[in-house]
């Protein structure tokens, strides 16, 4: 898999001979997305929501998005509601509104290019999410826990470690880690470069004395066994054939260490994410720092947002995040959000809600649908 590589897109349903039916149409949805400087990913998972409405649409003999009105929309808006998956609980409202976003936009397109008449979804009105408390994080001695789990004798046990380290150390996403290449971590200046994250936004961060230790090592030691001569196109972390990691790879990898540690959580790649913004949390240090580390612009309904240099992250780093050095120090844990400060108190609680949303969005896809299936 490629660097940014994200899913086999979804199969749309009908025949892609009808230049007005769906298929043909959501390709070139998919395509005006990449011309506008959407990522794969977000094409990806517009494709995927809409492949749900498309197999629906089938099943009721509706084929073309010409066909599709404001009442049928408002049928299908029905029909998630009362769907009830394989285990008997229904679609959360994060879910539906998954699916419901993309009906939007493809409609808002196709009306735009003249595909319809009229936008039959501009009217739909998207379920009030549910705010749900976040699964708990990794407390300090557990993660050094799960970081010792790597076997340091095997070359893989010691690139594994240096991955659960920046991991650990900057929170980074898992495709964010995935693309990472060589000359994105500088040394000399403590920092990584994430290229192109979510929103394409490029982003520099401080990153630990202790997780560049290990990156170094594994440059040193592991990586030139690993890259295969003639096609090392210079990503960071390599898989044992020689190639850029999957990112379910990643999930499985980091998920099987959270699992061998014995700790009672669940998760993997995300959980390093949660876990570094809750510490540095508890370690006193500003949420604004905490949002240019996650490369969060705004929280959805406090609005906060402040550019911050990266030397002002890096001594907040150093100061908050208890494997900042090359020796785990004892975590100062300082309660946030226990002020009077009501706003700091909807931040920090805003800010876990974001992770825990991003945690789903990361760590597990949507359920597979079958043509008048499953949505």
């Amino acid at each position: 898999m490629s660097r940014g590589e994200y899913r086999t897109p979804a199969v749309i349903a009908g025949d892609r001979s009808d230049l007005a039916g769906f298929p043909r149409l959501t390709d070139e949805f998919c395509k005006d997305m990449a011309a506008r400087g959407y990522s794969p990913r977000t094409a990806g998972n517009r494709r995927h929501m809409l492949s749900f409405l498309v197999a629906w649409l089938a099943d009721r003999g509706i084929t073309r998005p010409a066909e599709v009105t404001r009442p049928v929309l408002e049928s299908y808006q029905r029909w998630l509601f009362h769907y009830r998956k394989s285990n008997g609980e229904p679609l959360s409202f994060r879910s539906q509104s998954q699916r419901l976003l993309a009906v939007r936009a493809f409609f808002k397109w196709a009306a735009r290019q003249r595909h319809v008449l009229h936008n039959p979804a501009s009217e739909i009105e998207l379920p009030r999410a549910e705010r749900r408390l976040p699964r708990p994080a990794l407390t300090a001695a557990e993660a050094e826990l799960v970081l010792a789990q790597p076997d340091l004798d095997d070359l893989a046990g010691l690139r594994d470690r240096a991955i659960l380290e920046v991991f650990y150390s900057t929170g980074i996403r898992r495709s964010e880690l995935a693309r990472l290449a060589v000359t994105d971590i500088d040394h000399e200046r403590a920092t990584l470069l994430v290229r192109q994250g979510k929103g394409r936004k490029d982003r520099l961060i401080p990153a630990g004395d202790r997780a560049l230790a290990w990156v170094a090592r594994y440059l040193a030691d592991v990586r030139p066994k690993l890259a295969v001569a003639g096609e090392d196109d210079g990503t960071l972390f390599l898989t044992g054939q020689g190639t850029p990691f999957a990112l379910d790879a990643l999930t499985r990898l980091a998920s099987s260490y959270v699992k061998a540690s014995g700790v009672p959580k669940t998760g993997a790649c995300h959980l390093f994410r949660h876990t570094m913004a809750t510490l540095m949390l508890e370690g006193g240090a500003d949420i604004r720092y905490i949002q240019a580390m996650l490369g969060h612009a705004e929280l959805s309904t406090t609005q906060i947002y402040a550019q911050v240099s990266v030397r002002a992250l890096q001594a907040v780093h150093a100061a908050t995040h208890p494997a900042a050095g090359n020796t785990p120090r004892q975590h100062r844990n300082a309660s946030p959000g226990v002020s009077n400060d009501g706003t700091k108190k909807v931040a920090v609680s805003e800010l876990l809600a974001v992770l825990e949303d991003e945690t789903d969005q990361e760590e597990n896809r949507p359920p597979a649908g079958s043509p008048g299936g499953s949505p």
